[in-house]
C-alpha cells in the first residue's frame, strides 16, 4: 500500500515509509520503530494505520540498517543519535501536517525503544498532540524530556505484567511529568502479557487478546484528538 518518501530533516533529508488511506487524506500519524529498524512488521503497521483512515509515516530512524537479531539489535540502539532521531521525528511531524488533506495535529505511536520516543515526541514538536506508547524501554536519561510541552496533549502508555505494568519507573516518570505539565495520560495494563506483546511476528510473545484491546484504544484516542 506504501512507499518510501524522503523528507526535510534538521537542514538535511531523512527517509520513511508512507502510506495513505484510499480516500488519500486523513489526520497524521507517526509509527515510530522497535529496535529491530524499519522492519516489515512496522511496514505492515504502517498500511494498517492507513487503512483506519491515518495518513501514516514511519521514519528509518536507523537510515537503512535493521536487524532480526538481538544482539544486533541492541548495537543498533545504543549507537542510536537521540537527537538525530528526536529531529527525524520531528521532521516527520511536519512533513505530514504539510500534507494536502491532513491537518496541523499529529498523532506518534512506538513500540519498545519506539514507545518511549514516540512519548517524548510530543515534548520537541508542536504539532505532536497525542501519543501512545507501547511498552516504552528506554532511560529517560537519554532524552532529557522537557514535559511541560504536554500542555493541551494526551498520552497513553500500554503496560506489560513483563516490564513491571504500570507501576514501573518508566510509566510513572511519564505519568507523572506529563501530568504536571497540564497534559491528559492514561497507563493501561495488561496482565500475563510478555513485553513486545503487540508484535504478532514474534508468537513467542504475542497476546492476540491484548493487542485488539491496545489498538482500540490507540485508534480510539487518534481519533479524538486529531
Amino acid at each position: 500500500m506504501g512507499s518510501m518518501v524522503s523528507y526535510r530533516s534538521n537542514g538535511g533529508t531523512s527517509e520513511g515509509y508512507l502510506a495513505k488511506p484510499p480516500s488519500g487524506t486523513g489526520p497524521g500519524v507517526i509509527v515510530i520503530q522497535e529496535w529491530w529498524g524499519l522492519v516489515e512488521h512496522i511496514t505492515a503497521l504502517t498500511d494498517r494505520f492507513a487503512e483506519a483512515g491515518f495518513v501514516a509515516l514511519a521514519p528509518d530512524l536507523y537510515h537503512g540498517e535493521q536487524t532480526t537479531y538481538p544482539n544486533e539489535a541492541v548495537k543498533l540502539l545504543m549507537g542510536l543519535a537521540i537527537d538525530q532521531a528526536g529531529k527525524d521525528i520531528a521532521g516527520a511531524a511536519d512533513y505530514l501536517a504539510e500534507l494536502p488533506g491532513t491537518s496541523g495535529r499529529i498523532g506518534a505511536v512506538g513500540f519498545c525503544m519506539g514507545g518511549s520516543l514516540a512519548l517524548w515526541s510530543a515534548t520537541l514538536s508542536d504539532r505532536i498532540v497525542a501519543t501512545a506508547g507501547f511498552y516504552p524501554a528506554v532511560p529517560w536519561e537519554r532524552m532529557a524530556p522537557k514535559w511541560d510541552n504536554y500542555a493541551g496533549k494526551a498520552a497513553i502508555v500500554h503496560c506489560a505484567e513483563e516490564d513491571g505494568l504500570s507501576a514501573a519507573e518508566g510509566p510513572q516518570r511519564a505519568k507523572a511529568g506529563i501530568e504536571l505539565a497540564g497534559g491528559d495520560v492514561t497507563l493501561y495494563d495488561y496482565p500475563g502479557t510478555s513485553h513486545a506483546f503487540f508484535n504478532d511476528d514474534h508468537p513467542k510473545t504475542y497476546d492476540p487478546a491484548a493487542a485488539t484491546t491496545a489498538w482500540a484504544r490507540t485508534l480510539e484516542l487518534f481519533r479524538t484528538r486529531l
